[in-house]
């Protein structure tokens, strides 16, 4: 049993630097040196006989041994982690913890409310929350719950929409006073288009503008504070400004032109035993927003 678990073990740390290719950045992970996880690494290849990694002094390849070893842990982690959910899911109580993935800005201006509400329901929930837009794979991680923006979910996954939106572009009313109001997007040439890191050019129907301003910066709550300010026109969701152009704060701008929006979608795992409290919890996110 001893040599199982041994041979188990080698093999999880095999899955690691074959996940990063780098025995470096995998014994940071693992927390172990560099020098004990390449030994394991080559008692492993000793005792299965065969060549996992290419080595050189730069890189670290998988063989072709090496991509199929890969591919079958990958699917002894997909099952260890669907047993560890089933068997979490036994309990009939709405307690426990949920853990949600979700885009910042969403997380703020809907999640917290709903967390909010669902907590006062059922006082033994608690949420674990990654405020991100990195899209994990929930088949290999432990999140039970992802919400994202997009128009393709995920073919294996359940995605039930929540919210359909479009971006907006926008400015404050004082700066349109000064600088004219934009009619058609070529008309954005002339303006200052405060703008996210991540967008270059904005996109309308039919044409893309690019988006030139005073200032780059990779956080939307910014943006809108320097719209508010009159310092230049934002083009963000338009969940985020929705409240500030009811109270006259900013004002849309070619909204004729914007193109087709975006919904966000609730995607879980396709589990056959599913959690009374993540069932719950899908059932009031869906009812808050309907």
């Amino acid at each position: 049993m001893n040599k199982e678990h041994k041979k188990l073990e080698r093999l999880m740390l095999f899955s690691e630097v074959a996940q990063h290719l780098s025995f470096t950045v995998a014994a940071s992970h693992l927390g172990i040196s560099r020098g004990h996880l390449s030994a394991q690494i080559r008692r492993l290849e000793q005792d299965m006989g065969l060549p996992l990694l290419i080595r050189s002094t730069r890189s670290v390849r998988l063989t072709a041994e090496g991509e199929r070893v890969l591919s079958g842990m990958n699917q002894i982690r997909y099952d260890l982690l669907q047993l560890e959910r089933n068997a979490k899911n036994e309990g009939t109580a709405i307690e426990g913890v949920i853990k949600v993935t979700s885009p910042r800005i969403f997380t703020e201006r809907y999640l917290i409310d709903i967390f909010t509400k669902f907590k006062k329901l059922h006082p033994k929930i608690e949420f674990s929350v990654d405020s991100s837009y990195t899209n994990y794979d929930l088949n290999r991680s432990d999140y039970d719950l992802a919400f994202r923006a997009t128009n393709t979910p995920p073919q294996n996954m359940i995605a039930k929409p929540v919210l359909t939106y479009q971006h907006c572009v926008c400015a404050a009313p004082q700066y349109l006073a000064k600088h004219g109001t934009p009619e058609y997007p070529n008309d954005l040439d002339n303006h200052q288009c405060l703008r996210g890191q991540d967008q270059p050019t904005w996109t309308f129907v039919g044409c893309e503008v690019k988006a030139n301003g005073w200032l780059q910066i990779n956080d939307n709550h910014l943006l809108k504070d320097l719209a508010l300010s009159g310092q230049g026109i934002i083009r963000v969701a338009e969940y985020l400004v929705d409240r500030e152009i009811e109270q006259g704060k900013l004002i849309p701008l070619l909204k004729n032109d914007m193109p087709k929006g975006l919904t966000i979608y609730m995607i879980h795992p396709q589990l056959i035993h599913q959690s009374n409290r993540l069932s719950a919890f899908i059932k009031f996110a869906q009812d808050y927003f309907n």
